[in-house]
Parts: structure tokens; C-alpha cells; sequence
């Protein structure tokens, strides 16, 4: 094991190095879901522009961009669950039974943030093998591609509207993107905490804008399903 191996070796047994590991992946996954739900919203201009979104992810980079940054994000996703699973566990192993009452209200926090994560970790896998994959569905089939300017072309709306016209896929949605913003609501406020960026005087706006955020990430994602299953968008 040369010096590199074992320096990185430390950083990750270290309690520290594992907080700074959960903040970095959790502020890529932040800054994923604004992109991502600024694409989706996409969906509300029509057929033509949300397809044209979805081809151009599609051909990007010869059609390898979107599967490089599929693997990419849930590596992140899989290591932040992993290191917050780890670290949760080595701060109760350390924790003495006269601990203050708050080192066990921050565990319990703890603990929720770990389940709620695991919940979106879930959805996610669903979500790729729903719409990626299109396990359990005719998703990838003739019926949904046309003609368009002469090409045949991937109905990647129809995909989404027909996807969020069944009920428990939508209850399931629902209740994934509320955990996910629940998550968001602690997860945002302890990366700047993390990384250094918390203070006293900034306590309070980091506080409305995580909360700030996280209902904006809620509402936007929520608002393309209860859009089609509701009122009927797109039907």
C-alpha cells in the first residue's frame, strides 16, 4: 500500500473525511436536481420541445453524455447513503450513555435522513428501470415512436404522460419527491456547514434557503404529475 493509498485509506475511516464525502456528493445530487427538474419542466411546452430535450440528451456525446452521467450520479448517490450509513454508525458506537440531549436528537435526525435516503435511493433504481429500462412496459416499443421531419423518433412525452396517469405511480412519486425534500430540507443546511460556509450571522438565511429550495425542487417535481393525472394534462 503506497502513501496515496494510505492517506486516502485514513481520510475515508475518518469521521471527518466521511462528513466531507457525504457534502461533496450531496452538493452534486443538489445541483443535479435543479437541472433536472428545469428539463422536465420542459414537458409543459408540448410535445415537440420535450422531445427535443430528450433527443438531444440522448445523442449527446454519441449517446454515451446521458449513461455517463446516469453511472456518475448514482455513484454519488450510492457513496453519500453509504458514508451516511457509516458515519451514523461510528458516531453511536463513540456516543456514552450520559450524552447530551442534543448529540441524541441529532442522532435520531440522523437515523431519519439515513431511511429517507435509502426511500430515494429506491425510487431512483424504480425510476431508471420505469423510465430507462422500461422493465414492466411497452415504453421501448413501436408505440411510442413516429415520424417526425422524416426520422423516426422517440415519443418521449407520451412516455411520461401515459407513465403519470396511473395512481400508484404517482403516490409513489409523490411520496418519494417529499422525502427527497424533507431530505433536502437538513442535507442542504449541513453542506455549508461542512464546507465551512455557516456562521452565526448566516445561520438564518441558509436556513430559508435550504427550505427555500427544497419546496421549490418539491413543488416543480410534483407538478408534472398532478398536472397529467389531475387535470388531465396531455390527455
Amino acid at each position: 500500500m503506497n502513501a496515496l493509498t494510505r492517506s486516502l485509506s485514513a481520510y475515508w475511516i475518518s469521521s471527518i473525511g466521511k462528513k466531507f464525502i457525504v457534502a461533496l456528493t450531496g452538493l452534486v445530487l443538489v445541483l443535479f436536481l435543479a437541472g433536472h427538474l428545469t428539463g422536465n419542466l420542459v414537458v409543459f411546452l408540448g410535445r415537440e420541445p420535450f422531445n427535443d430535450y430528450a433527443q438531444f440528451l440522448h445523442h449527446f456525446l454519441h449517446g454515451g453524455g446521458v449513461w455517463l452521467a446516469r453511472i456518475g450520479l448514482l455513484f454519488c448517490l450510492v457513496l453519500h447513503v453509504w458514508a451516511t450509513i457509516l458515519l451514523t454508525m461510528q458516531n453511536k458506537a463513540a456516543r456514552q450513555p450520559y450524552a447530551y440531549k442534543n448529540t441524541i436528537k441529532a442522532t435520531k435526525s440522523s437515523r431519519m435522513m439515513i431511511w429517507s435516503g435509502l426511500t430515494i435511493l429506491a425510487f431512483v433504481v424504480y425510476h431508471l428501470m420505469h423510465f430507462t429500462l422500461h422493465l414492466g412496459n411497452s415504453y421501448g416499443s413501436d408505440e411510442y415512436t413516429y415520424v417526425y421531419n422524416g426520422a423516426k423518433r422517440h415519443d418521449a412525452w407520451k412516455m411520461v404522460i401515459d407513465g403519470f396517469s396511473v395512481w400508484y405511480v404517482v403516490l409513489f412519486y409523490a411520496i418519494s419527491m417529499t422525502l427527497l425534500c424533507s431530505h433536502l430540507g437538513h442535507g442542504v443546511q449541513s453542506i455549508f456547514q461542512t464546507l465551512g460556509l455557516r456562521t452565526r450571522k448566516s445561520e438564518g438565511f441558509i436556513r430559508l434557503l435550504s427550505q427555500g429550495y427544497s419546496f421549490f425542487i418539491w413543488a416543480g417535481f410534483l407538478s408534472i404529475p398532478v398536472a397529467i393525472f389531475f387535470f388531465k394534462f396531455g390527455r
